[in-house]
Order: C-alpha cells, then structure tokens, then sequence
C-alpha cells in the first residue's frame, strides 16, 4: 500500500491532529483499498460513533474520509465519503461539480480500529463502483478527509489545495495517477 501525507489548509487549522495520512493498493479482481490513518489527541475530535452502515447524504459534515477518482483526460469522476460511525456515501459527477444521476452503488466495505491517539479507517471499493475506463487509462486519485474538533470546528485535509478555499472537487488536487491492476484471486498468498 502507499501511503501519502494529506496537508490541512492552512485557513481551518487542527491542533488536535498530529499527523493524517491515506494510502492506497489494488486488492483481486480490481477492488481498490484505501487506509487513512489519523495521529493525535482524538479525544479532541469529534469521532462519529457506530451506525448501522447505511448509504447517508451530508457526512462531509463531520469528522469523514474521501476518496475522489477520475479517469485521466475525461471530466467527470466518482466521489466516495467514508464516516467511522461506518456509513458512507458516493456520488458520480459528468464535471466539476456537475452532479450525474447513479442509482445504485455497492456498499463499500469499512473498518474502523482506534484508541485516543491513532485511528484507522480502511474502505474497499468495488471495481464496479469505478468510474467507467474502457481505454484502461489511468486513474487520477484526490484522497481527502473533513475532521470536526469538540467545539464543532472543520479542518479539510487534503493530498494537495490548489486554490485559497478548501475545494476537494478541484481536479488540480487528483494528484495520485494510478493504473488499475486486475489479478487472478489464486495468485495472491
């Protein structure tokens, strides 16, 4: 898995938070796994507690966990929030901003291990919930997170913020270029 350092804007600073990082790896059958790993003083931070894992609108609201993905040269993209009460959200965009009617999502799969100071969310994809890449170019990744202090602050982390506001919609910041790996269940040990 790599693993890549998410930067807050420097406008909603977290001194709660030490350090955030999320990563990346292809799992069989072209699933995609992304880990997010947060450092700090989380006694701090608003952590949402255990739900039911139901598909909820509005979890950027809240201490969440995103994933952006596009296929490289073409306008739209996917984008995927991941709440560590374990419920989720996706939404699919024809252009920045411009939402796109999907209908049915698989669930992601979520796993959420903490104490006070480290938490650990891993979500998997379905290589069904990928933007359509028939050209098998690459994918572009922006990998991003919103965490909420105690006092109901948001800090918004980010691989890269490219423009003044926090944007995680900009495409400027899919800065991950990755290539889909397809693998036969068998050959993994």
């Amino acid at each position: 898995m790599t693993n890549n350092t998410l930067v807050c804007h420097p406008d909603k600073l977290c001194t709660a938070t030490e350090s955030l990082s999320a990563g990346f790896g292809w799992l069989p059958e072209g699933h995609l796994k992304l880990c997010y790993e947060l450092t700090g003083d989380l006694t701090q931070l608003r952590i949402p507690a255990p739900q039911s894992p139901d598909e909820t609108d509005g979890l950027w609201e809240y201490t969440c966990f995103e994933a952006f993905i596009a296929v490289e040269g073409e306008a739209g993209y996917h984008e995927f929030n991941f709440s560590p009460s374990g419920q989720w959200a996706a939404y699919a965009f024809s252009d920045y901003r411009v939402r796109s009617i999907r209908t049915t999502w698989q669930p992601p799969f979520i796993s959420l291990a903490n104490t006070n100071k480290h938490l650990l969310l891993e979500a998997v994809i379905s290589a069904a919930d990928l933007p359509q890449n028939i050209a098998g170019k690459p994918f572009q990744l922006g990998l991003t997170a919103v965490i909420e202090a105690t006092d109901g602050s948001r800090s918004y982390w980010a691989l890269r913020h490219p423009v003044t506001r926090p944007d995680f919609h900009h495409r400027a910041g899919f800065i991950l270029s990755i290539k889909q790996q397809l693998r036969n269940v068998h050959e993994i040990t």
